[in-house]
């Protein structure tokens, strides 16, 4: 499995594990399928929703666990 880091695209990430795209709209990530989203790097979509994305990490991380 593919490790998932901060800095890949939500595209990425979505294609690495389709399951984590529950985390990210649980987290309050609800735009996972606009475009500008697949093109973001998930530290800068937690930036822009005001999130901690280290704890979105953990959370992310748990789950591949």
């Amino acid at each position: 499995m593919t490790e998932i880091t901060k800095d890949m695209t939500i595209g990425e990430i979505i294609c690495a594990n389709p399951n984590i795209m529950t985390v990210l709209m649980n987290v309050g990530m609800h735009c996972i399928g606009c475009p500008s989203a697949q093109g973001e790097t998930l530290e800068q979509a937690a930036m822009v929703h005001g999130l901690d994305v280290d704890e979105i990490m953990e959370v992310i991380h748990a789950m591949n666990n």
